[in-house]
């Protein structure tokens, strides 16, 4: 019972700043100007990682409820151990995912304007110059099913005739508007279940 009276506050206290944020994100979006070079912001990752937070938020309660296991029927356990088994089943793999998609392109800008014919990437300061006809292929995974919670996370790798791999995962930005910009390469598209790099 004093866990729960602690955690409250810290909850509605994080929920009124999250709103501030988001609130102030919209507001900014509205009346500035489209921006042109992507990088991990905290208004894309709040959309990839918003149902799984829900889903972990809503969830987290229950699973309070095994420090409390020896007083509970079998039944009863049984049916947290379901609770647990799909909120942490649900939530996990796109935690996982949004990080390992994190920390990939941290230090990664992508300018991209389809108008302008412009595709560049910069791996921190440094600019990595290439043009379509130094990209010898260009792989485009996606997840088979689009009802999972990690079903957003998709990535584009790109393989240059100097042999490195530029990876643009779609903590950046929706990576459709880039692969279209790409069709006319040698494009690989492949659907995974569960789209690690």
């Amino acid at each position: 019972m004093k866990l729960l009276s602690f955690l409250r506050p810290l909850l509605e206290i994080a929920a009124v700043v999250t709103a501030i944020i988001v609130g102030l994100r919209l507001v900014t979006g509205l009346f500035g100007r489209k921006s042109r070079a992507y990088r991990p912001t905290f208004m894309r990752q709040f959309s990839l990682l918003f149902w799984p937070l829900l889903c972990l938020g809503v969830g987290l309660p229950f699973l309070g409820s095994f420090f409390y296991a020896g007083t509970l029927a079998v039944y009863e356990l049984v049916l947290l151990t379901a609770v647990a088994a799909v909120v942490l089943g649900f939530s996990v793999p796109a935690f996982v995912l949004h990080a390992r998609y994190y920390a990939r392109n941290l230090e990664t800008t992508l300018v991209f304007d389809p108008k302008q014919n412009t595709l560049e990437v910069y791996e921190g300061t440094r600019h990595i110059p290439f043009g379509k006809s130094d990209l010898v292929r260009v792989e485009r995974v996606t997840c088979q099913s689009e009802r999972l919670f990690w079903s957003p996370y998709n990535y584009l790798q790109l393989h240059l005739r100097t042999g490195e791999t530029l990876t643009l995962t779609s903590v950046l930005t929706k990576l459709e508007p880039v692969t279209e910009f790409l069709r006319n390469t040698p494009l690989e598209r492949r659907r995974r279940w569960f789209c690690w790099i």
